[in-house]
């Protein structure tokens, strides 16, 4: 659906040319989210949105999407391994809502076109 598409090869190139961002841990607060958890809360409230704004989507179609946002957490996963467990700063959080938005746009094109 999306991940075998340009537009999600591009989007991982982007987080790969700024994984510099994630190299420096935040250490003075405690209780934020790790780095991997919040990007899966920003997937999952984009994913919940792309849904509920299209109520048309069937059963098997929800399933697809969902199928699709566990291959992207793997990457992710894969890409951020040695951050995931850190504690996310400001400023990767900023970036990790971005990303979000940017699958979450993946997702809307997509679904324009198997809608159509």
């Amino acid at each position: 659906m999306v991940t075998d598409k340009d537009g999600y090869m591009h989007l991982i190139q982007y987080l790969t040319e700024h994984l510099g961002l994630f190299e420096t841990p935040d250490t003075s607060a405690s209780d934020a989210e790790t780095v991997l958890a919040l990007f899966e809360e920003q997937l999952s409230a984009q994913i919940m949105m792309v849904c509920s704004q299209n109520p048309q989507l069937s059963f098997a179609q929800r399933n697809m999407i969902i199928r699709e946002i566990d291959a992207i957490v793997y990457d992710l996963e894969e890409i951020l391994a040695s951050v995931g467990n850190q504690k996310a700063t400001p400023e990767q959080d900023v970036f990790i809502t971005e990303f979000s938005g940017l699958i979450k746009n993946l997702f809307d094109q997509e679904i324009d076109s198997m809608l159509r």
